[in-house]
């Protein structure tokens, strides 16, 4: 049994509390009844899946805590959780699905957002300013930026490039 399994045995309200009753002596479902004040079909529904979990061991009138796979549990390492990728926190953050909900303040997290809307452009493909325009205006419909702040950004950030009125995407 892993932790995991175990706070999932014990995440449901009436478990838990049979769980409770079971620790503290109630050797069968009558006892269970009268120390939860459950009705009895509810515990037992919840001793049925506690013994399935592995939580509870016995029978009628030898209901008991199975101590060591509490202990086994306890004792089983969780697996590693990945890393939290920085430039996928801020993307979640500043950006939902098509829309960017925001322009951070710092720059090196605007910049994480801007190089993501940057992927929009196609690189080696020239835009007229109408095009860039009507592109970063969906990145803005229901968000809290302009496309005119957007493109200043990209330009300043050299993430496009411009002249005479048409753009294109610089690097990769």
């Amino acid at each position: 049994m892993t932790a995991q399994a175990l706070a999932g045995a014990l995440a449901d309200d009436v478990r838990r509390r049979v769980f409770a009753a079971i620790v503290l002596g109630g050797a069968d479902a009558p006892a269970v009844v009268d120390r939860t004040g459950l009705p009895a079909r509810q515990v037992l529904t919840a001793i049925r899946r506690l013994v399935d979990a592995g939580l509870v061991t016995g029978g009628d009138g030898d209901l008991r805590v199975d101590a060591d796979r509490l202990r086994e549990a306890a004792r089983t390492p969780s697996a590693p959780r990945p890393a939290d990728d920085p430039t996928d926190r801020v993307l979640r953050t500043f950006v939902r699905g098509e829309t960017l909900t925001g322009l951070p303040a710092q720059r090196g997290r605007r910049r994480v957002v801007l190089a993501h809307l940057a992927r929009s452009f196609e690189p080696g493909v020239r835009y007229p300013e109408r095009e860039v325009d009507e592109v970063l205006r969906r990145w803005c419909e229901g968000g809290g930026s302009d496309h005119v702040t957007l493109r200043r950004y990209l330009i300043d950030e050299q993430l496009l490039a411009r002249e005479r009125g048409v753009y294109w995407r610089v690097g990769g």
